[in-house]
């Protein structure tokens, strides 16, 4: 899974979610809520049944792995094989046989990431188990696969295809990596896109809720795939129009009228898309706690420019360079303002976004010019591991309660 998880700050224990304070839930098993559909089958796909914790562990898509199988594939979780650490625990390198699922020496076999969730986590046993609820029964090739997982006393481990270009975060924003070219920066938006259309229009709607760059993996050919479903919520149904929940998300993603007053829709994540969107255009994290001002919001800072042709340059990322084509960065800044509306009602739906996103004009040699430029980018090697450079100003907050919400209605 490369750089699965994200970096991220602690998060004020008043504020986490735990079901205990060892982050494992000790109550009866969970009951969620969602039907079983892939990408080829969501129209003949039956409507949604409440599944108890033991059938979504007994999904047929998924390996149940022992802690000794996940503890040999990745060399006794050995510090070499560490690949990132974030709020949920720390991701691991390891190898296993593509047709038995078993352990195999390292550098044989199948690479997959194995993530390992700390008992002290502020993400807890709930949300390990949403994990492994949807990716269970979610298949895209837009959204990360996960192979199996681990459930042995306190141990809570998830099993993941290896992404090897890690995560869009790290390309973005961390020292080393090459800059990604602007056409690598629009397949990265469309394939994410894909990936969130998929949820929105699915029989049984699924709002991601955790839209961001450290959650968007990329493969070797910079692919984009959606990771880390632990706050993923099942849509509102019947006459509902919106789903009452605790707030819960990364500062300066979520949707203004999500952190007033709890309702989730899927235009919510349609907001985060605009953040992302804007960081794609702009190089710069949604929150910025070293710039001084209004530049700390990179939304507060970049709407002024967005809809202005003349001005949008002031906010395009420097280390493209100028190698972009102003009409396509023009339209890509339109539908960044769009999704950024204010009014949930008035943005676009997430169809809409990607038929906008495939519509943007290139150069006429960009084909070529981006064939070559993921050649050079594959040629550079990327940091391995996040975790090896913790300072504070590389970390970014991980998915919390967002402090600025008080109570909302819960759905009746």
């Amino acid at each position: 899974m490369g750089n699965c998880l994200d970096s991220s700050a602690k998060v004020d224990a008043a504020q986490s979610s735990r079901t205990s304070a060892s982050g494992i839930s000790k109550t009866s098993p969970s009951s969620l809520s969602i039907q079983s559909y892939s990408e080829k089958s969501s129209n003949s796909s039956s409507l949604p049944t409440p599944r108890t914790e033991g059938e979504i562990l007994s999904s047929p898509n998924l390996k149940s792995f022992t802690f000794n199988e996940l503890r040999n594939a990745t060399r006794n979780f050995r510090p070499d094989s560490l690949l990132g650490e974030g709020g949920f625990g720390c991701v691991y390198k390891g190898w296993i046989d593509a047709h038995t699922f078993t352990a195999s020496k390292p550098g044989s076999g199948m690479v997959v990431a194995v993530k390992k969730l700390k008992p002290e986590g502020f993400q807890g046993h709930k949300e390990w188990l949403t994990e492994v609820h949807y990716l269970g029964q979610l298949h895209h090739r837009n959204l990360v696969k996960l192979i199996g997982y681990c459930l042995e006393g306190e141990n809570r481990l998830l099993v993941y295809e290896f992404m090897p270009k890690g995560s869009l975060e790290n390309h973005l924003f961390r020292r080393g990596p090459q800059p990604l070219s602007w056409s690598v920066r629009m397949k990265v938006a469309i394939g994410a896109a894909k990936g969130l259309a998929f949820l929105h229009n699915a029989q049984s709607q699924v709002i991601y809720r955790d839209f961001k760059a450290s959650n968007i993996l990329l493969d070797a050919e910079f692919n984009a795939k959606l990771s880390d479903f632990g706050l993923a919520k099942a849509g509102p149904t019947g006459d509902r129009t919106h789903v009452s929940t605790q707030v819960m998300g990364t500062h300066g993603y979520a949707a203004p009228e999500y952190v007033a007053t709890g309702r989730l829709t899927a235009k919510s994540d349609v907001y985060s898309f605009g953040v992302v969107l804007l960081e794609l255009l702009s190089g710069r994290r949604a929150v910025d706690r070293t710039k001084a001002g209004i530049e700390q919001n990179l939304v507060d800072w970049a709407k002024p420019y967005l809809g202005d042709k003349r001005k949008l340059f002031r906010i395009m990322d420097t280390k493209l360079e100028g190698q972009y084509p102003q009409k396509g960065a023009y339209t890509a800044a339109t539908l960044a303002l769009q999704c950024l509306n204010p009014e949930a009602k008035a943005r676009p739906s997430m169809t809409e976004v990607l038929a906008t996103l495939e519509q943007i004009e290139t150069p006429k040699n960009a084909a070529k010019h981006s064939q070559t430029e993921q050649q050079r980018i594959a040629q550079v090697p990327i940091r391995r591991s996040p975790a090896r450079n913790r300072t504070p100003q590389n970390m970014t907050p991980t998915a919390s309660p967002l402090p600025s919400y008080r109570q909302s209605p819960r759905a009746r």
